[in-house]
């Protein structure tokens, strides 16, 4: 355990971040900061293909991100209701941790989509600017359970291992001085590389606007799964998978076939279209 020790990753001591006389809240600047990085990608694509530019996409945001952590944080609390009873008010600390993708996607997404169509924009292109910059968001964002000291896996003594306090170490049911698998740390190099993995598909496969959103959604649900296999944070179980690993095969699955299906329907088209212009 020793040798875990000087190899493990440490911890932060705080939850904040002192810039002079400032004092910020670290996981709700990472999540900005995310949402910074986010837009001016999203922004940079968009211009590219002139659907909109940065402010556009800085107009989406201000709707879609305070929709996406309401979404986040209510799908946290929906499925982590034994946490909150007898203190419910501390359903509201959301710079505490605690915003459940699955909401916070699908929320930011809806309102998003709203208000490019208010906006008058192609939301389906929307979508396909946005697909990598929401994955280099997330990338970005899981720092901020770094500095909560939460999300973590199961023990380990691997070199990159996680260092937690005392404390957080025996709330979480093991001894003072166990090293965990970093699991935001796993989650954060998976969706760098899904972002790169996107912009690949799109050099390769040129998709149709609207699906390279649901090769994100593949990709994701499909890292997901094995990461939540490894955390041991309590959570709702049934036939020895947690909720959201459920809910990553459910969307996984619902992704997966709107692709098959669209290719297919895709080829079809493209088969017709040649008959049609040979005949």
């Amino acid at each position: 355990m020793t040798r875990a020790l000087v190899a493990a990753i440490p911890s932060p001591a705080s939850g904040s971040i002192d810039l002079g006389p400032l004092r910020l809240n670290a996981y709700g600047l990472m999540i900005a900061l995310g949402v910074i990085v986010a837009v001016r990608v999203a922004g940079r694509r968009a211009a590219e293909r002139g659907i909109t530019d940065t402010d556009g996409f800085a107009a989406i945001a201000m709707w879609g991100v305070p929709a996406g952590v309401i979404g986040g944080r209510a799908y946290h609390v929906l499925t982590s209701t034994e946490s909150f009873r007898g203190n419910w008010v501390e359903a509201l600390y959301v710079w505490k941790g605690g915003l459940g993708i699955w909401g916070g996607i699908l929320c930011g997404v809806i309102v998003g989509l709203w208000k490019a169509r208010r906006m008058g924009l192609d939301p389906l292109w929307v979508l396909t600017c946005a697909a990598p910059a929401i994955a280099v968001a997330q990338s970005i964002g899981r720092w901020g359970n770094w500095f909560n000291q939460e999300l973590f896996g199961r023990p380990t003594d691997l070199p990159w291992a996680l260092s937690v306090s005392g404390a957080t170490a025996v709330e979480a049911g093991y001894p003072a001085g166990t090293t965990f698998h970093p699991a935001f740390l796993y989650e954060s190099l998976g969706c760098l590389a899904i972002a790169w993995l996107l912009v690949a598909i799109e050099k390769r496969r040129d998709p149709a606007r609207g699906r390279l959103f649901a090769h994100y959604v593949v990709l994701y649900t499909a890292m997901r799964f094995f990461i939540e296999g490894l955390r041991i944070d309590p959570t709702r179980e049934a036939g020895g998978l947690r909720l959201n690993q459920w809910v990553s095969l459910a969307v996984l699955s619902a992704a997966g076939v709107l692709l098959l299906v669209d290719r297919r329907r895709s080829r079809g088209v493209a088969q017709g279209s040649t008959v049609s212009t040979h005949e």
